[in-house]
């Protein structure tokens, strides 16, 4: 049947508080969907066909919660105080509730979900399910159940309509389908009942214990069979009763521990199990043990298991398409599940294309469509679409049929290298949902001849040098890259050029030398020919002086010139350097003895830079005339605290102490 009740609810907490929303039609949901949902207890779900809508009622919040297909809240019908079992009329016109705590139930006018009428049914029977069988609303309540009469100028109510089918009190389920005229099912406990309600009471027709407790009933489309969300004798799953006498038939097998089964309007049966290590819900079809599809929650929060289905919590959309489930985490955190094409198999479609092809020439690619139960029929169409450098967005080629047992083969002749997908695809079928799958090749392409000059030069700092690339042969694509990767991690590589080389193949871009630099080129390549990279470095100097002061003159001696110093005043030499953090000046000083330029102890000698870039260095007094001497300073790569400039050297300065 279609609408159904939740036998027991749980009052648990949730993170979520509710909102409310205008009621309207909403689209159907493409695929499957998970919205968390307003509530702090789920009592029942149904699902109207008509406006597209879901009703979840929330016992402990006294809710009932509007949502579209997708999940989307769209509003909240509050001060329902333990609201329960929901049921639709046959037009979807009206939703009844079981508003447990106040005796009573509501009619709600689903065009404005606007509750109309409370129909009080006398002092402590307090209704929990719901069913709706040819126009007479059903209720149970304790170990019992009646039925209200809505039809006439007064409402007329039912008690005690059990008769001695000797329920035991632990919670009342009922169950009914719009197919089956005058057929009410109920059930507490392990015990089973079928009526005949054509007439204003309940007539027993048949009853029957069972081994196990029953969370939910329901009744089969035919109306010859009754389900039961526990399997007694064959393990857990969904157990299978004649309608008639209550015999056991033929179970659907699910996993622990079976807490829900519905029947869609076409006989498909969703069975619901509480597991959270297995799947939680099982898609049978009519009859068939095997399911067709099963659906397993994933995990929402930080326990070891996945989120587990709520009590009852399934319903069909009455078209089919879909299955509704409210699932809960180890948080108390309820999530509305829309499961899509819930009764097609999930087929596989595998694609192999060999790793290797060459450019232009044939290839083969092969593949297989199965299924769990039923491969699709030899002859069936599939897609297929190439993807390569010269198509991007793909390329349709001519369909390919399956073989009896679902295999498939084409030819291709690739006409771009590279990386090549072949994609094919299943539409899908009445009894199976779409599926596709790919297999990639790689295939060859030539090479080209990628040049760029200035290799290893050393420059002046601060030079702006000319970088060119010449590129070779290629298909369609032109375009190189130019990228300046200064050294120190401080300058990140930055592309500087790119463009369509000229006539001769050239494109050039110049670089400002400030450091040592890596210059790339790249081609990234195009259908017939490979990506091509290639780098130089060039060099650089830094920018570096020396002044010398405290002399009292300059004069030439044997062509250079000297600082001249008194032999007791000591020259200082300040350097002035490009600065880069941490950077050291080498301050070399040399004498003169016997004709040759001899270093002196402790030279060279290193000295930090200011961050302005200078250094000033006293050398000290000679304490005696005639001396010569001279200094330079130097930026030694790698000595001088980084790697970023080549060694570079200032010019001599020349110095002599007199009297």
């Amino acid at each position: 049947m279609r609408r159904r009740s939740i036998s027991t609810a749980t009052a648990l907490a949730v993170l979520f508080g509710s909102a409310a929303l205008a009621v309207g039609a909403a689209g159907p949901a493409s695929a499957d969907s998970a919205r968390i949902l307003p509530v702090k207890s789920v009592g029942d779900m149904v699902v109207d066909g008509v406006h597209q809508l879901v009703y979840v009622s929330d016992p402990t919040s006294g809710n009932i919660v509007v949502t579209d297909y997708s999940g989307t809240v769209r509003t909240t019908l509050a001060n329902e105080p333990g609201v329960t079992g929901l049921a639709l009329s046959a037009d979807s016109n009206w939703l009844y509730a079981a508003v447990k705590n106040d005796d009573r139930i509501v009619a709600i006018d689903t065009q404005t979900a606007t509750p109309t009428t409370s129909y009080p049914l006398g002092n402590d029977v307090a209704p929990s399910d719901l069913e709706v069988v040819d126009g007479r609303i059903w209720f149970s309540y304790g170990d019992d159940f009646g039925s209200l009469d809505i039809s006439g100028a007064e409402p007329v109510t039912h008690l005690d309509q059990r008769g001695d089918a000797g329920f035991t009190g632990s919670g009342t389920v009922l169950a009914s389908d719009p197919s089956v005229p005058g057929v009410l099912v109920a059930g507490d406990g392990g015990r089973l009942a079928v009526y005949d309600v054509t007439a204003d009471g309940a007539t027993l027709r048949t009853k029957g214990s069972r081994d196990s407790f029953a969370k939910q009933i329901d009744l089969t489309p035919d109306g010859k069979q009754v389900l039961t969300s526990w399997a007694e004798g064959g393990g857990y799953g969904v157990g299978a009763y004649s309608a008639t006498d209550l015999t056991q038939q033929p179970n659907y097998p699910t996993d622990p521990y079976p807490n829900a089964v519905r029947i869609a309007p076409d006989g498909s049966v969703a069975g619901g199990s509480s597991s959270s290590y297995w799947p939680d819900v099982h898609i049978f079809r009519p009859g068939d043990p095997k399911p067709v599809r099963e659906f397993d929650f994933p995990n929402t929060d930080n326990s070891s298991g996945g989120d587990t289905l709520v009590d009852g919590a399934l319903a069909w959309a009455p078209d089919s398409s879909r299955v509704f489930a409210v699932s809960m985490n180890d948080d108390a955190v309820f999530t509305l599940r829309a499961l899509t094409d819930p009764t097609k198999e999930l087929p596989t479609l595998k694609v192999s294309a060999p790793a290797t092809a060459e450019r232009a020439k044939k290839l083969t690619v092969t593949g297989k469509l199965t299924s769990t139960k039923t491969t699709p029929p030899a002859g069936t169409s599939l897609s297929v679409t190439r993807t390569d450098l010269d198509s991007p967005n793909g390329k349709p080629l001519p369909a390919v049929k399956t073989k009896a047992d679902g295999s498939f083969s084409f030819t291709d002749t690739p006409p771009a290298g590279g990386k090549v997908t072949y994609k094919v695809s299943f539409a899908g079928d009445a009894t199976h949902t779409a599926a596709s799958g790919s297999g990639a090749v790689e295939v060859s392409r030539a090479s080209t001849a990628l040049t760029l000059n200035n290799n290893g030069k050393l420059y002046s700092y601060g030079a702006d040098v000319k970088f060119t690339a010449h590129l070779g042969t290629t298909y369609k694509n032109r375009t190189v890259e130019i990228w300046a990767n200064p050294f120190g991690g401080d300058k990140p590589n930055k592309l500087i050029r790119t463009g369509t080389v000229n006539a001769g193949g050239n494109i050039s871009a110049t670089v400002d030398m400030t450091r040592d630099t890596d210059v790339t080129a790249v081609f990234k390549g195009d259908a017939r020919y490979k990506p091509k990279t290639v780098k130089v470095t060039a060099y650089a100097k830094v920018k570096v002086s020396t002044a010398v002061t405290k002399n009292y003159k300059k004069a030439a001696i044997g062509g250079h010139t000297y600082y001249w110093f008194h032999k007791n005043t000591s020259p200082v030499v300040t350097t002035t350097m490009t600065y880069y953090p941490g950077r050291k000046q080498s301050l070399e000083l040399e004498v003169y003895y016997a004709g040759k330029w001899y270093e002196v102890d402790g030279s060279p000698a290193y000295f930090a830079l200011a961050t302005n870039g200078k250094s000033a260095v006293s050398l000290g007094a000679a304490g005696e005339s005639g001396i010569k001497a001279r200094v330079r300073a130097a930026y030694i790569n790698g000595s001088s605290g980084d790697t970023v400039n080549s060694t570079t050297y200032s010019d001599w300065k020349y110095i002599y102490f007199s009297n």
